[in-house]
């Protein structure tokens, strides 16, 4: 272990914060004053990053596997039934993005585990940023995902309302409250000024803000206020150690003066989100806060305030906090929200399934035995303890991403893996990057709504490719020949460029075989009894030379399906009928002259 000393001391004994229990909360009179000792300090378990200051012991490598047999889910709680409540708070702006659903995931896992209270608020404060675009992609996202939750927006609750755009009124009340009590102050500062003070003391211009304006008499206010200065609301952090014990990552210390005083509201009266959120998490009985590593410096601010809150009734608990593992991308850095592998809806778009994204996102920071890596929602539900959470950083892997996915579409009943089909042959999910025009195959976005040919065809195709594809949007280079007409196939150039120079002999012999057949013979076993004779045994070739299996269907495949790799041979051609395929053996005989 190492640990960097604080660049100042301070005075005041620690404050030991077990992060369940209450603390006493000094009066107001009682808040140390003078300049806040400056230069970040904390010490910290089971952490990596880059945070100045801190005691970090190694961290242990745990498997992220899962065990091989489902467990039954009778032992889970009933919804409710613990004191438990946790919070998944997005803001709405930009794309939703995996490591926002691996949140939203733990939350809801572990409200589930034990029985108690999942809520969903939006932290829509910041207006230039926020959007109704991104708030309703929030919205649709948790829905197709399945992430229920028991109260918040779109269900009420008895804290309504749960965004905090419409909150506002009691926020000011709050910090009106904080003010009148000594823990938030006016300061006059500029940025400019505090830079201009650490330079005359030879310190790093951007150290931050250095606790000026902590005992102004009424008397610099006014003088500032006469100047047509504003103040903006400081939270006055304490003189001492501030330690928590992280759900995930053990005790953790942050040394007396390594936090400064902070905003909490705007010179203009706006509530700031280092306030409105612990506000939020004290209204609504948080008891567990589950968050990305990214929040874990703004936690020590949160304590402190929700010290204030208690002391002004406005809070009975500190929450318990949990730092979930960055997610990482290419090259260890971590996953940007801009990065197309972190976009939700391109992994919609390209065919995950909700089962497959949730338990790889699972998979990035948890983990259930050393035996299996495929699991069930149930299975998750039952198992999952935020305790269990490892704090190393989690890679994404898009090809394990997609190897889960695979695993998991097999696993879906056949009319359920039909049905999720339709979507993607209607191309209802748009290209988030605006790349690719919308091309629907089929009339209908839903497999009742389809034409009874529609339905007719998907219902024995389905099956012939549920373990050809990792991502449901291959099912329509799969199944697309067999929803376009014959003059409409586009037989693929790749495939033309590697047919053998026997193909239009091949295509001759598959022609006369299949023309011999009776419409009632129309079936893949006479199907393949024909063709097999024809072509496999050489009955009809010209020399009556027989073509090895693995090359002697590759140009009926590219002249039915446009393709080199499709379902089964003989069961598309008998889905397709015997007019049509005929008449594209014919055509693809006649390109090859």
């Amino acid at each position: 272990m190492r640990t960097l000393p604080a660049r100042h001391s301070a005075a005041g004994a620690s404050v030991l914060v077990m992060a369940a229990g209450a603390f006493t909360v000094p009066a107001a009179a009682g808040v140390a004053g003078g300049p806040r000792p400056r230069g970040p300090t904390c010490s910290l378990g089971g952490v990596r990053g880059d945070y100045p200051g801190l005691i970090m012991p190694e961290l242990s490598d745990h498997s992220s596997a899962f065990r091989p047999e489902p467990t039954s889910a009778s032992g889970i709680p009933e919804q409710g039934s613990s004191s438990v409540r946790v919070r998944f708070c997005p803001s709405p702006t930009g794309t939703p993005h995996v490591g926002m659903v691996r949140t939203c995931l733990f939350n809801w896992a572990y409200a589930r585990h034990t029985g108690g209270t999942f809520v969903f608020r939006i932290e829509d404060t910041d207006a230039a940023r926020d959007s109704e675009e991104s708030f309703d992609a929030i919205l649709d996202s948790l829905t197709w995902l399945g992430l229920d939750w028991d109260e918040g927006v779109g269900k009420g609750g008895p804290h309504e309302p749960y965004r905090q755009s419409q909150r506002m009124d009691l926020y000011k009340e709050v910090a009106a409250e904080l003010l009148s009590a000594g823990y938030l102050y006016e300061s006059f500062s500029t940025p400019e000024e505090i830079e201009a003070r650490h330079r005359e003391r030879g310190e790093d211009p951007k150290l931050g803000y250095d606790g000026f304006d902590r005992d102004l008499t009424q008397e610099q206010k006014d003088a500032f206020r006469a100047e047509g200065r504003l103040p903006v609301l400081r939270m006055r952090m304490p003189d001492e150690d501030i330690t928590f014990t992280d759900l995930v990552r053990g005790p953790i210390t942050f040394k007396a003066g390594s936090v400064p005083d902070y905003v909490v509201v705007r010179a203009g009266g706006e509530p700031l989100y280092t306030l409105v959120n612990p506000v939020d998490d004290a209204a609504m009985g948080i008891t567990h806060v589950l968050r990305g590593e990214d929040l874990l410096s703004s936690t020590p601010r949160q304590v402190v305030l929700y010290r204030a809150l208690m002391d002004i009734g406005r809070a009975q608990v500190i929450p318990e906090f949990g730092h979930l593992p960055y997610v990482m991308g290419e090259g260890n850095r971590k996953l940007s929200k801009r990065d197309p592998q972190s976009n939700l809806l391109i992994h919609r778009y390209r065919g995950m399934i909700p089962e497959g994204l949730l338990n790889y996102l699972a998979l990035l920071g948890w983990s259930l035995s050393a035996d299996r890596d495929v699991f069930s929602a149930a299975e998750m539900i039952e198992a999952f303890d935020v305790h269990d959470v490892n704090p190393n950083p989690a890679r994404f892997d898009p090809k394990k991403c997609e190897a889960i996915n695979a695993e998991q579409v097999r696993a879906l009943g056949e009319t359920d893996f039909r049905d999720r089909l339709v979507p993607y042959l209607a191309d209802a999910y748009p290209d988030p990057t605006g790349e690719t025009a919308q091309v629907p195959l089929v009339s209908a976005e839903a497999f009742d709504k389809l034409t009874a040919r529609e339905q007719e065809i998907l219902n024995a195709a389905a099956p012939l490719i549920q373990t050809r594809i990792q991502l449901l949007r291959e099912s329509r280079d799969m199944l697309g020949f067999l929803f376009v007409s014959d003059d409409d196939l586009v037989v693929d150039d790749k495939a033309l460029s590697k047919l053998k120079a026997s193909a239009g002999d091949v295509l001759d012999a598959g022609i006369s075989a299949l023309e011999g057949l009776n419409p009632e013979q129309w079936d893949k076993d006479h199907l393949e009894e024909a063709l097999k004779t024809a072509i496999v045994e050489g009955r009809g070739m010209p020399d009556g030379e027989g073509i090895k299996p693995r090359l002697a269907y590759g140009p009926l495949r590219v002249a039915v399906t446009g393709r080199q790799v499709s379902p089964p041979l003989f069961e598309s051609m008998e889905i397709l009928g015997r007019s049509s395929t005929l008449a594209r053996l014919k055509a693809l005989r006649a390109r090859l002259g």
